[in-house]
């Protein structure tokens, strides 16, 4: 049975696999942590890795990981005005993640 956005909402709250997998279970945002856990990335970094995904989307995932405590915006006080993104231990935490998706990857795929 299909169910509403708020039922399937109230189900994804009670099973933590569910909860993560909400939070980072997109194959751009799986990406974004890759790519950071080598270490900071500059926004243009990240775009020149991630070709074929839009500006808009990297942005807005950027900010979301942000929100969710997995990125940190790292602004330098220099001129011009530079920016990084670095995960956070949150954010580091999904390295195990990340292994073991490549791994099945590399198996499977």
């Amino acid at each position: 049975m299909l169910r509403t956005h708020e039922q399937r909402k109230a189900i994804c709250t009670e099973c933590p696999m569910a909860r993560a997998a909400d939070c980072v279970g997109d194959s751009t945002t799986l990406l974004i942590v890759r790519d950071l856990l080598t270490g900071p990335k500059r926004y243009g970094e990240l775009e020149e890795s991630l070709r074929g995904i839009s500006s808009r989307t990297l942005a807005n995932k950027l900010k979301t990981l942000e929100h969710n405590g997995i990125v940190l915006k790292h602004e330098y006080k220099e001129r011009p005005p530079r920016t990084a993104y670095v995960l956070t231990p949150k954010g580091k935490g999904l390295s195990q993640v990340e292994k073991a998706l490549r791994a099945y990857g590399k198996k499977y795929l």
